[in-house]
């Protein structure tokens, strides 16, 4: 297991006088260490050599407070170097470097312990130090180590491998972490962990009389759990426990003993000396008492001291915190106007202690529990008072427990009055900052909202109170105002206090003095002002707090106050609450705040408030940034209540609703809010709502092409009747011509007269019913390219992409269109065009004017008028002299179109609008929406709306 290593200094650079790096080998709270010479040479060395070759496991260093050096190197070696011994060669092998930090933040009042984690087998240890760090107190450029720490095992007891796996593997199914380390950390049975009674800290702030004894008892501690006797091994853990707060305790008196005599107070000096002997002599009366202490260690006992029971003054825990914990690296320090002694006095080395046999707590005698003094807990502060259990548990086994909290005088200069629950006296900096209540209240009530012990902290408040609930109201004015400020300077205080109770007193007393206090007495808006204005603050810091309930307490009464008559016309808290909200402000002062905000806005409302349009807008808008997602989403229920009440005014603080806006998902939920409070359709139930309807329009679509593909099927087969109809009346014909023939003379022959209904089949069949051409490529696929890409009278919809005739293109657009919302009717010319044209298109008044249907037509591509009549549209549109503007026409130019049928009559008669079946085509939405060519559709043959 590691442990402390031992080590001499072999050499060094040099050092300044009374500060020789001999003084690295002890460790006491009154050493000074190594000190390198005044403005020396950089590098310093010092060389350590180990008892013996070990494996260095651990390096702590203990830095000065402005001495600091910017760099340390360590280097490690197995022999000294050739330039140390001649005879050896191996040089020294660099592990590597720490850095210290310049203890500029702590005004250089605080010495950093600094911990180095390494694995290097040697005897010999090099620390290289390298330039210092520039300070006002460092006024020679030196360097300094006050201790050093090294931690290992011998280099040839190396752990057993199988043992380590075996514990681990037990840890592993007892549920156990091997990174906790039991009996309050000095447990041995880790083969790898380190004892606290081996770190640096505790040689260094212990006395070192009370660590030689805390390691005895250590062992025995060890030994008694070996024998299984637990009730001992417990008593003797606790006795440890105490013993380190004892031990510390004793090495501050020896360092102020130590000033003392370094000012030349030799009468203070005294004090501590006997503070220190009488100290000592009560805790080893009850080690001895309790046959936890071996009689060898009383050697140092004065013998002319009388033993006398153990005294317990009430001291808070506060008051006696070591000057070094082993878990921190920052320390509190002595200040560097006091440097320390030049030289320092040998430290005690208590005997040597022999060990003594521990007997199973059964064979003791049985402890008269008269021996002991008696603790009345009454009178102890509530948060030092042992938990009942544990009471019992020591009135059971009659064993008071070592308690140098309640066994010690307070060691501070100023001394105690002795009065059993009296508070501490105030310090010089707390009778300057509180002089104002001090004077109306009095130095006792003010040092008990001072003390360290919350009990007295909130009996001073409560005192406070009652005093001011029996004010005369004839008292003078400026007394009374007197009074408040003081009891507010106490409430600030207090209401940063982290004790749940002190708080809720100081809310208490506030509430007296703003509903009860002020009025009665009549002191006006201005002492409501300044008691809410000087509180306020630190309550809101208080919503932020850590503790759910204080939360709570503090947001509640922010708000009771908010609406309490004497506050509410102020207009004070409304206006401190919509302070702007930082992205990265802490979570939980976020929320509250946002959440006052939302309640008091439901009770006041934006009229004389305190609360506008403008700084509540501002505020929430600001909390949408926020990166707590519980406070966007506040943000947004504030701003939808402010939409409730003032409408479009909202909008002016929010981005335009628009697509790139509505990729936030706040304020597309936002804009979606508005929608509903307007009874509007949201975008997202817009967007159902057209998919809705182009499903169904689509399903009317195909329905459509059902029927179509029905009237040609019947076509089809009426055609098929037809052709056989008019195959028999042949033969009929033919066999009459050859029974005349027989009987008369050869006569010419008439003309066939075909069927009507043989005459529509043929007349329909590989024809285009629009434009009038036949082609024998006009098969059903054939008819839809031609519809898609060449017939002059038909033009593809730019918008929706639908093939519509060109004489009904501006109805299309302005009722069936997919896009029809985004077209107007001009008055003038009649066409459709768009919104956002149409007024610059009228005023300009370059348009033609279309003339009435009856008397003219009006072409939507060339925007002239022609010939009315149906006749006309294809004149127009497929003639030689015809649109200009229609890309189609010039195809179908190359082509001539057929002029009569095999009966002679002319195939070009006028296009009637009505099918072949006498049925009429609908309008472009519903009949004209020709398939799409199974090739696809060729976007490049698109007729683009012509615009002037």
């Amino acid at each position: 297991m590691p442990h402390k290593i031992g080590f001499i200094v072999v050499s060094s650079s040099g050092h300044e006088d009374g500060f020789s790096a001999k003084e690295l080998m002890v460790h006491a709270p009154t050493i000074n260490g190594w000190r390198s010479p005044r403005l020396c040479q950089y590098p310093q060395e010092v060389v350590l050599q180990m008892v013996e070759r070990c494996r260095i496991r651990k390096l702590q260093l203990l830095a000065h407070q402005y001495m600091i050096s910017s760099k340390i190197e360590f280097f490690i070696s197995e022999n000294l170097p050739e330039y140390f011994a001649p005879y050896k060669s191996e040089r020294f092998r660099r592990l590597g470097y720490v850095s210290l930090s310049n203890n500029e933040k702590t005004g250089y009042k605080a010495r950093e312990l600094k911990s180095v984690y390494v694995d290097a087998v040697g005897q010999y240890l090099k620390l290289t130090f390298h330039k210092n760090y520039v300070n006002r107190y460092n006024l020679y450029s030196q360097v300094a180590l006050v201790a050093i720490n090294i931690i290992g095992e011998p280099a040839d007891a190396s752990n057993d491998t199988n043992h380590s796996s075996r514990e681990k593997l037990i840890d592993h199914y007892l549920g156990n972490n091997p990174d906790d380390s039991a009996l309050d950390g000095t447990y041995t049975g880790k083969p790898d962990l380190i004892s606290p009674l081996d770190d640096l800290a505790f040689d260094m702030y212990q006395d070192p009389e009370v660590a030689q004894i805390i390691r005895k008892l250590d062992e025995k501690k060890h030994e008694a759990v070996r024998q299984e006797h637990y009730d001992h091994a417990k008593k003797l853990k606790q006795a440890i426990a105490d013993l380190q707060k004892v031990g510390e305790r004793l090495g501050r008196y020896e360092v102020e003993k130590r000033c003392a005599v370094e000012r030349e107070d030799y009468d203070l000096a005294k004090q501590k000396k006997q503070q220190m002997e009488e100290y000592r002599l009560k805790v080893y009366q009850q080690l001895e008492l309790h046959n936890l202490l071996d009689p060898d260690l009383l050697i140092r006992r004065p013998p002319d001291l009388p033993l006398e029971p153990v005294a317990y003054p009430t001291t808070s825990p506060q008051q006696k915190r070591p000057l070094l914990s082993p878990r921190w690296d920052k320390t509190e320090a002595e200040s560097p106007e006091l440097p320390p002694p030049e030289k320092p006095p040998e430290a005690p080395s208590p005997e040597p202690i022999a060990a003594q046999a521990i007997s199973p707590p059964a064979a003791q005698a049985p402890i008269s529990t008269e021996a002991f003094p008696k603790i009345n807990v009454e009178f102890l502060p509530y948060d030092e008072r042992p938990l009942p259990t544990i009471r019992k548990q020591q009135q059971e086994e009659g064993f008071p427990y070592l308690d140098p909290e309640m066994n010690e005088e307070d060691p501070g200069d100023t001394p105690r009055s002795g009065v059993v629950g009296e508070p501490e006296p105030l310090t010089e900096k707390a009778l300057r900052e509180a002089s104002s209540a001090i004077e109306v209240f009095g130095e006792g009530l003010v040092a008990g909202a001072y003390s360290k012990t919350w009990s007295y902290r909130e009996d001073s408040l409560l005192a406070i109170y009652k005093k001011m609930t029996e004010v005369s109201t004839n008292t003078p004015k400026d007394d009374l105002k007197n009074l408040l400020r003081g009891a507010i300077f106490l409430i600030v205080r207090a209401i940063k206090d982290i004790v749940s109770s002190v708080f809720q007193a100081s809310l208490k007393l506030l509430k007296m003095i703003i509903t009860q206090y002020i009025p009665k007495h009549k002191l006006g808006k201005q002492e409501t002002t300044y008691c809410v204005e000087r509180t306020f603050p630190n309550l809101l810091s208080r919503t932020g707090d850590s503790s759910a309930r204080l939360r709570v307490a503090a947001a509640n009464f922010i708000q009771e106050m908010a609406l309490c008559n004497e506050v509410k016309p102020l207009q004070i808290i409304p206006a401190h609450l919509v302070q702007p909200v930082k992205p990265n402000s802490p979570t939980h002062l976020a929320m509250s705040q946002v959440e006052l905000v939302e309640r008091l806005l439901k009770e006041l409302g934006t009229d004389n408030t305190g609360f506008t349009v403008d700084n509540v807008m501002r505020f929430a808008t600001g909390a949408l940034e926020h990166r707590v997602y519980e406070v966007r989403e506040t943000a947004l229920r504030i701003i939808l209540d402010m939409y409730r009440q003032h409408r479009a005014v909202i909008l002016d603080y929010l981005p335009p609703d628009d697509a790139n806006t509505r990729k936030n998902i706040l304020y597309k939920t936002l804009f979606d809010g508005f929608a509903k409070i307007d009874g509007k359709l949201t975008e997202t139930e817009i967007r159902a709502q057209r998919k809705t309807a182009t499903d169904e329009a689509e399903k009317q679509k195909k329905d459509e092409i059902k029927v179509l593909q029905g009237q040609l099927a019947a076509l089809k087969d009426m055609q098929t009747e037809a052709q056989a109809v008019k195959e028999k009346d042949n033969d009929i014909q033919k066999s009459k011509a050859q029974a005349e023939f027989l009987k008369k003379a050869p006569q010419p022959p008439k003309a066939d007269t075909p069927d009507d209904h043989t005459s529509v089949a043929n007349y329909l069949d590989n024809l285009c019913i629009f434009c009038g051409e036949r082609d024998e490529s006009f098969t059903e696929e054939g008819l839809d390219l031609h519809y898609w890409k060449r017939c002059p009278m038909l033009t593809r919809c730019e918008f929706c992409k639908q093939v519509v005739e060109i004489a009904s293109l501006t109805e299309h657009l302005l009722t069936e269109c997919d896009k029809k919302d985004n077209f107007d009717k001009c008055p003038r010319c009649c066409e459709a065009l768009p919104k956002d044209e149409l007024p610059r298109h009228v005023k300009g008044k370059a348009c033609n004017p279309a003339k009435p249907e009856k008397v003219a037509n009006h072409c939507p591509l060339c925007h002239e008028n022609f010939t009315p009549g149906e006749e006309a549209w294809k004149v127009h549109l497929m003639g030689k002299d015809g649109c200009r503007m229609n890309l189609r026409r010039a195809q179908s130019l190359n082509k001539s179109m057929p002029m009569q049928s095999v009966s002679g009559r002319p195939v070009a008669a006028p296009l009637n609008r009505s099918g072949p079946t006498g049925m009429k085509l609908r309008s472009p939405l519903v009949g004209s929406k020709i398939p799409t060519p199974r090739g696809g559709m060729n976007k490049s043959t698109g007729r683009t709306y012509a615009k002037r």
